[in-house]
């Protein structure tokens, strides 16, 4: 566990922001971005014996999640290159995001193979752009890594998230 003397201040109080951020759809920059949100979730239970408190916990399934808002040029541009011209029909891209700051470090997440969920607009009076929310579905990915943790069968397997 970190002690309170371990931890690195903030120099000068610079954290990330919004505009340090550069995000890639299979290895092209979306500049119509204007959100994003991923994270996974895994389920995680105490285990009960004798008395009245836990005395063991085990993990189980990790489920992954992400979400994008980009404006409809952007997804105008992903149905061209669709076989159907649906979004859910193209093959599995991973999205890159690069915390780019000024001064201080660049932290990279991957958010490996995936695929769009649903495709909608919703237009109102008065509207001057079209923001489109996508949800999508991203998988583990196959690769390689230098963390031999993540060897599964003979193939490296890497988390949904790479720093």
């Amino acid at each position: 566990m970190a002690e309170a003397t371990d931890l690195i201040p903030l120099i000068n109080g610079i954290e990330y922001s919004w505009g340090d951020i550069t995000a890639t759809v299979g290895g092209v920059p979306v500049v119509g971005i204007t959100a994003i949100e991923y994270g996974d979730d895994q389920v995680v239970e105490n285990h009960y014996g004798a008395g009245r408190f836990p005395v063991s916990y085990s993990k189980g399934r990790v489920t992954p999640s992400a979400k994008i808002t980009v404006a409809m040029g952007e997804v105008i541009g992903w149905q061209a290159k669709s076989p159907t011209g649906r979004l859910q029909d193209l093959a599995p891209f991973p999205i890159v995001v690069a915390y780019i700051p000024e001064d201080g470090q660049i932290v990279t997440d991957k958010i490996m193979n995936c695929r769009f969920k649903k495709n909608a607009r919703n237009w109102k009076e008065g509207d001057t752009r079209q923001l489109v929310d996508l949800e999508l579905v991203p998988r583990i990915s196959s690769g390689t890594t230098s963390n031999s943790k993540f060897n599964r069968g003979g193939r490296d397997c890497l988390p949904l998230f790479i720093e």
